[in-house]
């Protein structure tokens, strides 16, 4: 992490911000307001010790995303604007120290349009990097509000990729226990973002937008079935937006594979295709894959598949050859 933060990160940051408090040379605590919420080791803000795990797990490119929690959207717009331009400053930074490693995605102040619009562009054509992360919804607002319409039709002119991580998983305050918002609320999370883009037009709107979902696209490749009877049975209910099927948009965007089962794996080719799959980690964290690519290394797939999932397709996605 670079050495200074804003000068304003340290006035408003214990109420508005997740900040850290470095306490060890190699750690930091992580926290929300004057509440503790995780600690983080090195490798989250360290380059070169990233580096080292990747040697260790042999990956050999890494693209590089904010902790969701960092993407600070209930922040005043001008704070959030900052911090997304710190953190993607350090990102472009990190790529240009590694460039055979590492890609990158930017953040965007997303509770601002025109800030998000404008950090967008900054982000593609000064910083050069390839896209952006989003979280799954807006401070509970639903990614298919008109409202977003330029950022999307900005990612299209732009050719920006776009990243949708689950965050402010929908009815976490009641479920607290057992981990569940983040092994329940989660994959449900990512399933509300790919639906309510569906249903809600922005795919048929603005169809060459290069969205990817985590978690292999959470619970939505076992809910489809349901969406598409729902959209037959009530399209009073459900069409009312867009009156393309559900199934109509299969194909048309991308996932990462991180799903931990081979059963949930061989849904995922089934549902969303074998050139739409590509491979995911979420390191450095527990719910992540701690060898990337393991499970798909012990599929009984091709090694034309294999390259597809472990390489290629986020190639393809990300729009490099």
């Amino acid at each position: 992490m670079p050495e200074k933060m804003p000068n304003w990160f340290e006035k408003f940051g214990y109420g508005d911000f997740i900040w850290l408090e470095h306490h060890k040379p190699c750690c930091a605590k992580m926290m929300k307001g004057d509440k503790f919420f995780r600690e983080i080791d090195s490798n989250c803000w360290e380059p070169k010790d990233r580096i080292i795990d990747m040697d260790k797990t042999d990956v050999d490119v890494q693209v590089l995303s904010t902790i969701p929690v960092l993407f600070n959207y209930w922040a005043k717009p001008q704070h959030g604007n900052d911090t997304a331009r710190f953190l993607n400053d350090h990102i472009a930074q990190c790529v240009e120290l590694h460039p055979n490693r590492f890609m990158g995605l930017g953040t965007l102040p997303m509770q601002d349009i025109d800030m998000a619009v404008s950090e967008m562009e900054r982000v593609v054509k000064d910083l050069k990097l390839p896209g952006i992360e989003i979280g799954s919804n807006i401070n509970q607002v639903n990614l298919n509000d008109p409202r977003f319409y330029p950022i999307w039709e900005k990612a299209q002119e732009l050719d920006c990729s776009i990243f949708v991580h689950p965050w402010e998983m929908m009815g976490s305050e009641h479920v607290e226990r057992y981990w569940l918002p983040w092994l329940v609320g989660m994959p449900a999370e990512t399933s509300r973002a790919i639906s309510s883009l569906i249903f809600g037009g922005v795919f048929e709107k603005f169809p060459n937008v290069k969205f990817a979902f985590a978690h292999g696209g959470g619970e939505f490749p076992a809910t489809i079935g349901r969406l598409q009877h729902g959209f037959d049975v009530r399209p009073d209910l459900c069409a009312i937006d867009n009156d393309k099927s559900p199934r109509h948009y299969l194909g048309h965007f991308w996932v990462d594979s991180l799903v931990h089962d081979r059963d949930s794996f061989d849904l995922l080719v089934k549902v969303i295709g074998e050139d739409k799959i590509c491979c995911g980690s979420d390191y450095p964290f527990p719910l992540g894959e701690h060898h990337p690519g393991k499970l798909i290394e012990q599929l009984a797939v091709n090694d034309a598949q294999k390259e597809l999932f472990l390489s290629a397709n986020a190639l393809e996605w990300l729009g490099i050859k």
